[in-house]
């Protein structure tokens, strides 16, 4: 294509997108401008726009919602009104949608309201529940672009007939047959290989809750509709920090499972044929409460019989009961088994900003109010798990994300433009050498996770560290990725939790601040407190592999214990 057609058919894509906008939900050239001198999106000014039934409905979180579906006291039709037209109104103002599938949800939702109505029980546990979907996953009927242009109208740049907008992911099919609607599919990053949201087709998506700031990547528009109150429940993928980064950013809930935990089958991807270091369908909400209850609801699908690489372990309350339960008691009342949690304060390779810093200190000292064991985490080096992990991701000599660029013409976006330019792919031995280095650097990553027993007999539950050195990120400044994708190559566990935000009166840069390197100190020097004020502050607990109920009872634990002490956002 010509440089013109590859603008034109993006161009024509986003005006496609744009026109499944009902009439009636369409705001004026005035709002719009007000929207754009906002630096806060979310609550008050969105829901500006929205019916007292409408705010009462997105409110809620996945699990009450499911009840009040359960019970009839809100229709399905109903709840996935107030859900589109959220929606409509945040990808308005914020730029965050792909693909719009109002008219398939009414559908549904009529579908939903009829069959309990008729059968006087829900169809299954999500009856009713509109989720959102990042644009990797396969929804019969409608695009799936993953960011590219020459994506636009086929099956992941393929024009098979048999193909186009008829594949269905499983994660999708399993969604529907526990009663879910599905209505739009949310912006990321081309190639999903960035930490923030921008691509050809719809441009950039900033964060709404502080606009001079990156939603971030690549699960980017997830966390910016879930913060705008356009979404309770999404799916996205991580492999790299991609549901970790947006929810840590928007002020939101998240979860990277380890990679086969949950089904990846028929999902779109960036060079899917590598899979040593694989990426991971991940959960993105509103709230905690709802990321275990969509782990038991696609768990409880067995989807190990549909797809061969999930491991076929089904969601275990009692691990969660466990953790719980320690949680509640404390030393001092007599518990030989308190929890007992590490604070990962730096890398030691990228320093965190002060709000993250700030962060930190108040889940420790939370933590320590309550009389759990908390010892400081200082592992081996996360650098060289980090670049590990992307000389694998880059092995291919960037081939894969060349080839889709080529089926439109289109650029590369220019914070990648390096990183994926085209090159010789390494070779097979010297792959197989990778993955050698990185079973070591896993194996000494566990080993020191159990030397943590060599004090005390017990060794650590969990480690809370930043998600990213920054809160949000100024567009254009995210340098590093290490606080993330080192979990990625070790494939824990791993969730993200809000705990307050930045704070330009309190947040004051350490004046005896010295770098770790040059890349340190140009973050560093990309703090400012001005830019940053309001921003959320998110964190990450991360536990070893397959522990995802105990992640997430931690992860409960320390969010109940915020926000009794009025410290959350």
């Amino acid at each position: 294509m010509t440089l013109s057609s590859w603008q034109e058919k993006a161009a024509a894509k986003a005006a496609t997108t744009y026109s499944k906008i009902p009439q009636a939900w369409r705001l004026e050239q005035k709002d719009l401008n007000q929207a754009k001198q906002q630096v806060q999106l979310t609550g008050p000014f969105i829901q500006s726009f929205l019916g007292e039934k409408e705010k009462e409905i997105i409110n809620h979180d996945t699990t009450v919602l499911a009840k009040k579906l359960a019970s009839r006291e809100y229709s399905a039709a109903q709840v996935t009104e107030a859900y589109c037209k959220t929606a409509a109104v945040a990808h308005q103002i914020n730029n965050c949608l792909h693909e719009i599938l109002f008219e398939q949800a009414r559908e549904r939702a009529r579908y939903l309201d009829e069959y309990i109505g008729s059968h006087r029980k829900p169809l299954g546990p999500l009856h009713g529940v509109p989720v959102s979907l990042k644009d990797q996953f396969h929804v019969k009927g409608c695009d799936t672009t993953m960011g590219y242009i020459g994506w636009i109208g086929t099956f992941e740049g393929d024009n098979d007939p048999s193909k186009v907008r008829k594949v269905e992911s499983q994660v999708v099919k399993e969604l529907l047959s526990q009663g879910a609607v599905l209505y739009c599919k949310t912006s990321l990053p081309q190639t999903l290989m960035y930490g923030e949201t921008i691509n050809n087709i719809i441009g950039c998506t900033l964060n709404p809750v502080n606009q001079r700031l990156s939603c971030g990547g690549s699960s980017g528009g997830e966390a910016a509709l879930q913060a705008l109150g356009g979404s309770s429940v999404g799916f996205g993928t991580d492999i790299g920090g991609s549901v970790r980064i947006p929810a840590a950013f928007c002020g939101t809930y998240s979860i990277k499972p380890s990679w086969s935990r949950l089904s990846y089958r028929n999902v779109a991807n960036c060079n899917p044929g590598q899979i040593l270091y694989a990426s991971a369908v991940g959960i993105m909400a509103t709230s905690l409460e709802t990321l275990p209850f969509m782990m038991k609801v696609l768990l409880d699908t067995e989807p190990w019989r549909r797809d061969p690489e999930v491991v076929p372990i089904p969601w275990r309350p009692e691990v969660e009961q466990e953790v719980l339960q320690r949680g509640r008691l404390t030393a001092a009342e007599g518990d030989r088994r308190p929890l007992k949690l590490a604070i990962c304060w730096s890398d030691n390779y990228m320093s965190p900003h002060p709000p993250v810093t700030r962060g930190l200190k108040i889940v420790y000292e939370a933590l320590k109010g309550i009389g759990y064991k908390a010892i400081d985490w200082n592992p081996p080096s996360h650098q060289a798990l980090s670049q590990l992990h992307l000389d694998i991701i880059i092995s291919d000599g960037g081939h894969d994300v060349n080839k889709q660029l080529d089926l439109s013409g289109e650029p590369i976006i220019p914070p990648i433009r390096e990183t994926f330019k085209l090159r010789e792919p390494f070779t097979a031995i010297k792959c197989q050498e990778l993955a050698i280095q990185g079973l070591e650097l896993c194996r000494a990553y566990s080993d020191y996770w159990e030397s943590t027993a060599n004090d005390d007999g017990q060794v650590v539950d969990a480690v809370i560290m930043p998600a990213a050195p920054h809160a949000a990120v100024i567009p254009g400044k995210y340098f590093y990725t290490g606080y993330t994708e080192v979990f990625n190559t070790v494939d824990y566990s791993s969730a993200v939790f809000p705990v307050t935000k930045a704070d330009k009166a309190v947040d004051i840069a350490d004046p005896n601040y010295k770098p770790f390197n040059e890349v340190d100190q140009k973050n560093w020097e990309a703090y400012d407190p001005e830019v940053y004020h309001g921003a959320p502050v998110g964190l990450q607990v991360v536990a070893r592999r397959y522990e995802e109920e105990k992640v997430l009872a931690i992860a409960r634990i320390i969010d109940q214990v915020l926000k009794k002490n009025n410290t959350t956002l």
